[in-house]
Parts: C-alpha cells; sequence; structure tokens
C-alpha cells in the first residue's frame, strides 16, 4: 500500500542516520515505483553532509544551495556578506523566490492580495504576479482551503494563508478528511502538495479566540508534517522546503516573532524540515523547545550558567515527525531532558515528545521528562493574567534546578 506520508519532507530507507531506531513506526517510507520520481534530491544538513531525500521530489530546475544550509549563522557568514530581514520579510523573500522559480506555486487567503496579508507577509506579490496566481478569498476559510487542496491535486502548489491560526479550525474538515489523507485513500494517484501557513501563539492581549496553539489539534492526522520557524533564517528556509515537498505541510508562525530581525544568506538555501536545530550545545540538561520558548529558554540558560549549568538548547523546529536522532543524541549525553512549550500541557506537543523520548531513550534517562506548558485555561485579555498562562523564564530555571540535583 501507498505510504501516507512520501516525498521530499519524509524520510526514506536512505535516511536510516538521520532517523532515530523506531523512526520506521513513524514515518513511512516514500514510494519509488513512479519513473516521475526517479530523481534524487540533495539537501545540505547541519553536519554539511549531503542527505540524500529519496525520490519523492519533482525538481523542475536546478538549484543552487549552500553550504551547512541548516547550520549555525557563523558557517554562513564565509559564504556571503548576507543581508538583514525581520521574520515577516523572509518569509516572503522565500516566497517570492519559490514563485519566481516555479509557475505552479500559488497564494491564496483572506486579504493576501492587494493588502498584503495581516501580517504582511504577501505584500508586493499580487502586483508581481498577479490575481490569479495570489487569490483574495471570501472569509471562509473552509472554502478557501478545500480549494487549495483540489487545486494541489490538479498539480498546483498552493500557499493557504489563515489570517489567524485559530480560524483555520473552520477548515479542520478539509484539512483532516482531504489534505492529510487524500494520498492513502486515493492509493497513491493523487498527492496533495500544500503549504498551509498563518499566525498563532499567544500574543500581547489578543484574547482567547486569537491566542490559539493549533499544534495539538493537527499532530494526530495522518499524512501532514508540521514545523515551527523561530528565527527568520529558518522562516525562510523551511518555507521554501515546504513549498517544494510533496507532502501538506503546516508552517507555524509566531505573531510575537514577525519583527524579529536577523542577517541572512544572500545565496538560495532551504532548511530540513526533519532536522532539528542545536541551538546551544551542553553537558548537564537537554532543553527541547520551538517557536518563541526559544527565546524565553535562551535568556533562562543565562541565568542557568551564572549558577554554574550547562544546559543543551534544542529548537525541535519539526514538530511531525519528531528529530529523533538529534534528540536521542542529546539524551544520551546529557540524560535528563526539560521540554518547554507554548503549546496547551494536556495533548500537547511536549506530551507527544515526552512518550517518544520515554519510548526509545528510557534507558539513558537519569531523571523523569519534564514538561512545562501553558495552562489548560482560555488565554486571558488581562497582559498579567496573560503571562501567568505561559511558561516564563524563572519557571524554567527552577525546573533545572529541580532536575539536576
Amino acid at each position: 500500500m501507498s505510504s501516507i506520508i512520501h516525498g521530499a519532507g519524509a524520510a526514506t530507507t536512505t535516511l536510516s542516520t538521520f532517523n532515530s531506531i523506531d523512526s520506521k513506526i513513524l514515518v513511512a517510507p516514500s514510494r519509488t515505483n513512479l519513473s516521475v520520481r526517479s530523481q534524487r534530491y540533495i539537501v545540505a544538513g547541519s553536519d554539511a553532509s549531503k542527505k540524500n531525500f529519496g525520490s519523492g521530489l519533482r525538481v523542475r530546475h536546478s538549484q543552487k544551495l549552500i553550504p551547512n544550509a541548516v547550520a549555525t549563522k557563523e558557517a554562513d557568514t564565509s559564504v556571503s556578506t548576507g543581508h538583514e530581514l525581520l521574520l515577516f520579510e523572509a518569509l516572503q523573500e522565500g516566497l517570492e523566490e519559490e514563485m519566481d522559480r516555479d509557475p505552479h506555486v500559488c497564494v491564496m487567503g483572506e486579504d493576501v492580495g492587494h493588502y498584503g496579508g495581516s501580517y504582511k507577509v504577501t505584500k508586493g506579490l499580487a502586483d508581481k504576479f498577479g490575481d490569479l496566481r495570489v487569490l483574495d478569498t471570501p472569509i471562509c476559510e473552509n472554502a478557501f482551503t478545500g480549494m487549495g487542496i483540489g487545486a494541489a491535486m490538479t498539480g498546483l502548489r498552493p500557499v493557504i494563508e489563515g489570517m489567524n491560526m485559530g480560524f483555520l479550525l473552520l477548515a479542520f474538515n478539509q484539512i483532516s478528511n482531504n489534505c492529510g489523507m487524500l494520498h492513502y485513500t486515493s492509493g497513491g494517484q493523487f498527492t496533495i502538495p500544500v503549504v498551509i501557513r498563518g499566525p498563532g501563539g499567544v500574543g500581547r492581549q489578543l484574547g482567547a479566540e486569537h491566542s490559539q496553539r493549533l499544534e495539538s489539534y493537527f499532530q494526530s492526522i495522518p499524512g501532514i508534517q508540521m514545523v515551527a520557524c523561530s528565527t527568520p533564517y529558518n522562516a525562510k528556509g523551511l518555507m521554501k522546503a515546504a513549498i517544494r515537498s510533496e507532502n501538506p505541510v503546516i508552517l507555524f508562525e509566531h505573531v510575537l516573532l514577525y519583527n524579529l530581525k536577523e542577517k541572512i544568506p544572500d545565496e538560495d538555501y532551504i532548511c530540513n524540515l526533519e532536522e532539528a536545530e542545536m541551538v546551544r550545545p551542553g553537558e548537564h540538561i537537554t532543553i527541547l523547545t520551538y517557536s518563541r520558548m526559544r527565546y524565553h529558554v535562551m535568556q533562562a540558560a543565562k541565568t542557568l550558567v551564572n549558577k554554574g549549568y550547562d544546559p543543551e538548547v534544542i529548537d525541535i523546529r519539526s514538530l511531525k515527525p519528531f528529530d529523533l536522532h538529534t534528540i536521542g543524541n542529546s539524551v544520551k549525553k546529557t540524560h535528563r531532558v526539560l521540554i518547554v512549550e507554548e503549546c496547551m500541557r494536556t495533548g500537547g506537543i511536549g506530551a507527544s515528545l515526552t512518550a517518544a523520548i520515554n519510548e526509545n531513550f528510557h534507558d539513558y534517562l537519569d531523571a523523569p521528562v519534564m514538561c512545562l506548558s501553558s495552562q489548560d485555561v482560555p488565554t486571558p485579555y488581562a497582559g498579567t493574567l496573560e503571562e501567568w498562562t505561559v511558561v516564563q523564564p524563572a519557571q524554567i530555571v527552577t525546573a533545572v534546578e529541580q532536575l539536576c540535583q
């Protein structure tokens, strides 16, 4: 039977060094029986080695990739001087480059056209590519999400923007029953190369309805990959990789990170959709995080270093599937794990990650896995109450001290 997850976004048997020993349970091998998938696609990894992503990605154009495409920024500075972008500008640049590269890429959503999107990620694209490729839709998430999925079935590569990720709950039926499952239920006749993206997370007094964290909602849908960007560098790289993937990919963007500025390379690059990022090497404890909480963790790490602790910080980036290779190597070194997330505690990404670590690396743990998550309450409008519902740096410091006793 055809695999549910296939192509560029999914690990194949040639990537045995990339996945954990049990990752075959999580990710099915890609299809290889179609001649159109006979080409191989090479992506530079963080160890500067070339990783073969199997035969699932149809390459329409030759592509120059910089070395160390997911490495630290120090490795990139030797390639070029680069240019500074805000995170939303990096997303826009990546989207524009892919639309230039591939005429099948299109954008649809509310106000994505001449208004430029609710956070200006699509600014200027309608003027450059026209109204057919940058399509303003009615306020009906279920309709335009289904339209995007249908367009993908006919050969297009739609990028669907939710004005707010919470609104995509209205399209849950399309995302679950069609976007995630059609490749499987059609016996491999259809691929759904769709990117679903938009702002989410706890902002500054946006209220309960606009502070949704939908990672936990979507993680149980078979056939869908999920990634979360946290820097301008990986925002652009993940956007480009998601568009090229043959799998449906949900790209989570945090509303409070859009104005984060960073220098990124001038050269074209993409990030591995299934690879975590080593943010800070350490010896005493592994801290796994993603999105906005990466910065809370790094703030706490400064305090921890002053107290004599040496935390290893990993931005998991890939929320589904997990990069159990990188995570496992860290657990085997530190023997202690703290997960820090903005997702809800019950049924969140942290709960799934805790289960994966216990199943695969239990013998290497010297202490139970601890998970710091948001409170299981609606996000209050009041600013002080809003802060109390999400993890703060002081809580991270306290948790590390407890685990390292």
